[in-house]
């Protein structure tokens, strides 16, 4: 696909904020733990007792073992990434076993399973296959089957959910060549017909996972000259005038059906629009909320096998006359390696659950177990290639034919990096995350910070904004945090007691942050993060006591394991949310944004010189004959 000679029009910070921010749910119906970790309220009730694990359903039990088996004794994962793509026969099996009707209730042929059940299964394929994992996510959690669920009416259910049970595959279509997560800049257009009958879209779409073998799509669109207007629309994706342009390659997940897809006068029948008119971006946050939960399922499944491969590795392999993981530094590497996958899991299983129940607010415990658990996990593989060295590094393969144990560490590393990526980018969780850190401030001294506002409103809010800061902000400060609070859950006590008062402290560092800077905090993304990361480690380490007193309690068999694996980590995390306090207010943001800006202008262009350079003849040869090989293909599917 040629580079767009038409880039989307300027659109001004300004803007690209409002649509942002009418796409977000405002209101908070339901607590939240994340929420009141920001606001310096640690909620204990919250996140314990743990999420009891619900009986496993016999239904459940067999479709898991089947799939289980299916995998390991038919389903060659290594072929899978070697060829780049799925076998024939690796469809028609998980459509034999109802697979691409996880999510799917019963009454609409699918299979009924609850999130933490599905989010087994994509624990269970994330240690296996990352394509399969993306295959199976991309329809049924952010592809046709959820948003319809949520958001469709009867008649769409009817329509379309049994066609995605039976194996229908689904993708989403969101990102443009000019737009990423600032969908303020989006260009594919839906106009209503003369008629009223159709809507007709025309536009591009970029990186469609499943999008090369996909029935049915989500397309997000805009209504022209209608304010930045979005909806979704559930399109046939062999419907006239859509063309898959070009298959995506990458360096993991080599298999993905991944597209680049054109929309040219496309009709689209008017009972296809889900929900509402405009309510795009919010069905597609809302969808997210739980589609993203696959993520940290994944994160776990392939430390899980991290986890055995260093076990192994680490006591076989000796070095100076001992096996390596006697040596303190590989010793470590282990004990934390453990530690992570224990609050993986637990994050998982937690987000999760609370997705099951419904009383709960999960638009940042999904966020934050999504950001966390594919950010660690990807620290995690790469201490597991560290240890496995040369050997990790070798592709599967090339171990075989030299007669050592196949490890799909070199497979796992470039399959789990995209999950940084993935359903929002870590900087874009971040962001949102952020947002919503700010929010209650926003609500209510919003005014004062806000250049737009009035002098005169600015006054009348003083008031109301000294009434609730006056009676919020000391008791920031007075909270207990200390002995005894907490003491029933034994030796993990004193890592709540350290929740509780980091949580109080945060909320007054933020409150610090928007009397120091005003209107700029939004601009202080290193601040932001900062604060961002210290909730995601409070968050992390409640959960993670929570699981294992909770293991405790039950008489588990590994709860001495559990517990002590959960004060490593709590040390470990305790650790960083120092430091991150540290950094709010001692660091180099501003040299670091000014030598950035340096880059930016090209200052330091004189640092780059000394290669062969990125644009050589050979590769703008090379480009131009691929360019025109495919020119052929993109007048029709792949």
């Amino acid at each position: 696909m040629s580079p767009n000679p038409n880039p989307p029009p300027a659109v001004s910070e300004k803007e690209s904020m409002a649509v942002a921010e009418a796409a977000r749910e405002k209101e908070w119906r339901a607590p939240s733990l994340m929420r009141e970790l920001f606001l310096g309220n640690f909620r204990l009730d919250l996140v314990h007792p743990f999420p009891a694990d619900a009986a496993a359903r016999p239904e459940f039990t067999a479709f898991y073992e089947r799939l289980r088996s299916f995998l390991r004794d038919e389903v060659d994962a290594v072929e899978i990434d070697a060829t780049g793509e799925y076998p024939q026969a690796l469809i028609d099996g998980l459509k034999r076993m109802g697979a691409f009707g996880m999510k799917i209730p019963k009454e609409y042929g699918g299979l009924g399973f609850s999130q933490a059940e599905y989010s087994q299964i994509m624990r269970l394929t994330g240690g296996f296959d990352g394509n399969l994992t993306a295959l199976l996510s991309a329809h049924q959690s952010i592809g046709v089957p959820q948003p319809v669920k949520m958001f469709g009416t009867a008649e769409q259910k009817k329509r379309f959910l049994p066609r995605c049970a039976a194996g229908a595959i689904s993708a989403f279509a969101l990102t443009e060549l000019g737009v990423g997560s600032d969908p303020a800049r989006l260009e594919t257009t839906a106009e209503l017909t003369p008629e009223g009958d159709a809507y007709v879209l025309n536009g591009d779409k970029l990186w469609c996972t499943n999008g090369t073998i996909a029935e049915l799509l989500v397309v997000m669109a805009k209504h022209p000259g209608a304010g930045r207007k979005i909806s979704a629309f559930v399109v046939e994706a062999g419907a006239p005038g859509v063309t898959v342009t070009h298959r995506c390659r990458f360096m993991g997940l080599r298999a993905l059906s991944n597209a680049a897809i054109r929309f040219e006068n496309v009709r689209v029948p008017k009972d296809n629009l889900i929900g509402r008119e405009g309510m795009g971006l919010k069905i597609a946050l809302a969808t997210l909320n739980t589609g993203r939960l696959s993520l940290p399922a994944n994160a776990v499944g392939f430390a899980k096998v991290g986890l055995e491969v260093v076990r192994e590795w680490a006591a076989e392999r000796e070095q100076w006359g001992a096996a390596v993981g006697r040596h303190e530094a590989i010793t470590h590497k282990l004990a934390d390696i453990a530690a992570t996958t224990f609050a993986l899991e637990a994050i998982s299983d937690f987000a999760s659950t609370l997705a099951d129940r419904g009383d709960h607010d999960i638009r940042l415990e999904a966020a934050a177990a999504k950001e966390w658990n594919t950010t660690r996990g990807w620290l995690l593989v790469d201490d597991v290639m560290q240890i496995r060295g040369g050997r990790g590094y070798e592709t599967e393969d090339s171990l075989a034919a030299r007669g050592e144990k196949v490890r799909p560490v070199e497979r796992v590393m470039r399959d789990s990096r995209i999950n940084r990526i993935f359903e929002g980018s870590s900087e874009i969780m971040h962001l949102f995350m952020a947002r919503e850190a700010v929010d209650k401030h926003l609500q209510v001294a919003g005014a004062l910070v806000d250049p737009d506002t009035p002098a005169g409103a600015k006054l009348a809010a003083l008031p109301r904004i000294a009434l609730f800061y006056g009676g919020w902000y000391p008791t920031r400060w007075l909270g207990w945090g200390r002995w005894p609070r907490f003491s029933e859950f034994g030796t993990l006590a004193t890592h709540l007691r350290f929740v509780e008062r980091s949580s109080r402290k945060l909320a007054r560092q933020v409150f610090h942050g928007m009397v120091v800077h005003g209107p700029r905090l939004q601009r202080k993304q290193g601040f932001l993060f900062r604060a961002v990361d210290v909730v995601n480690e409070l968050f992390a380490m409640s959960v993670t006591v929570s699981r294992a007193h909770a293991m405790a309690l039950a008489g588990h068999p590994e709860a001495a394991h559990a517990l002590a694996l959960a004060d490593l980590f709590c040390r470990d995390a305790a650790e960083r949310v120092r430091q991150s306090f540290r950094a709010l207010w001692h660091n180099h943001d501003t040299l670091k944004y000014r030598v950035g800006i340096d880059v930016l202008e090209g200052r330091h262009r004189w640092l780059e010189a000394g290669t062969v350079g990125l644009d050589t003849p050979v590769v703008a040869r090379r480009a131009e004959r691929l360019a025109a090989e495919a020119r052929p293909e993109a007048a029709h599917r792949s």
